[in-house]
């Protein structure tokens, strides 16, 4: 059960009432008035709970769970124990998130613009916006309806935020424009000069980084990742893109429509990300490389060529991954050899 000290439960709701929000129907049971109090996992529910299951390593908790109702993936339906009514889903996991929306919300207020909050006289804030203690709007900033600006925010000059931004604590941001419904989580860097410089024997000379970072709607950015500024061109971060905790992207990267970049990976410069990629934890990416739409890159790999649309890839040097497989497999069998 969420804590209520930093999560408000917006229930009880009705059987009736969950199984109109969810689109589906109530399957095994017929009290569509009985109330359901909170959402909870299979483990902790009690008589009064909503509960998901989606995933069939959780079926022994499944059998024992005192849930009064659970979303049940359409594809699992066999496991249900026949005390449970259930919500048959396609996307369970999906519905769930829907749900944990429904009952709760952050407890978390903003004032609508904290005193000590310092905005420059040329910014301009949209209405309904909450700026907290201690950010720093500079001038020329434009921001735009419905945003939560945290404290220690920095945002620089001639900077533009879309509607219905989140922003939490501690971020700064230059040199960027950023679209609607953006979230962006405590400390993350967005903006700043890449690495960018010429070596030579002499010493190392910077090269000016004079592009931008361009962010579309619906992206979600974690905690304590770094996006930097362009060189000549923009680093993009397209429509709906996911990006976790401790993400590096350099300059010019382009991350494309829906991708996912999970915790530690690292993006050189001028990489370009197709559509619904998915490069799983602490993935490390060469530069000036091209990935293609639905691409997937194994956890821990270290990529040095480009990868075409649909590939999966594992290994270090990453191959595509039937042969990392067997790379793996021989390595064993090496290895084990008796005598030898």
């Amino acid at each position: 059960m969420p804590d209520t000290r930093f999560y408000k439960n917006k229930g009880p709701f009705t059987l009736k009432q969950i199984s109109e929000f969810l689109g589906i129907p109530l399957s095994f049971g017929d009290n569509l008035e009985q109330e359901i109090r909170d959402v909870a996992t299979l483990q902790t529910a009690t008589d009064g709970d909503l509960v998901c299951y989606h995933n069939y390593k959780y079926q022994d908790a499944l059998q024992s769970t005192r849930a009064a109702v659970c979303i049940f993936s359409e594809d699992l339906i066999d496991h249900r124990p026949q005390h449970l009514p259930v919500f048959i889903s396609k996307t369970p996991y999906r519905d769930y998130a829907k749900l944990l929306d429904l009952f709760y919300e952050d407890q978390r207020q903003l004032s609508e613009i904290a005193s000590t909050a310092v905005i420059a006289p040329t910014a301009k804030i949209g209405r309904g916006c909450k700026i907290g203690h201690y950010a720093v709007i500079e001038d020329g900033v434009e921001i735009g309806d419905a945003c939560h600006i945290g404290s220690h925010v920095v945002i620089e000059s001639n900077c533009v935020i879309g509607q219905d931004c989140k922003i939490d604590s501690h971020v700064s941001i230059c040199h960027s424009l950023i679209g609607n419904r953006v979230g962006i989580k405590t400390g993350t860097r967005i903006g700043q000069r890449g690495f960018g410089f010429d070596m030579d024997a002499r010493g190392h000379i910077p090269v000016p980084q004079l592009g931008r970072v361009i962010i579309e709607d619906d992206v979600d950015i974690g905690a304590n990742t770094t996006i930097d500024r362009g060189s000549n061109a923009d680093t993009q971060i397209k429509k709906g893109a996911r990006i976790d905790n401790l993400v590096m992207i350099a300059h010019n990267v382009i991350v494309g429509e829906y991708s996912v970049l999970v915790a530690q990976v690292g993006i050189a410069g001028s990489t370009r990300l197709g559509k619904f990629v998915i490069a799983a934890g602490q993935v490390g990416i060469a530069g000036h490389l091209t990935i293609g739409d639905g691409a997937q890159i194994a956890a821990k790999s270290g990529l040095m060529r480009d990868v075409e649309a649909g590939g999966k890839v594992a290994g270090y040097p990453a191959v595509p991954i039937r042969e990392h497989f067997k790379q793996v497999a021989f390595l064993n069998k090496l290895t084990s050899t008796k005598g030898k």
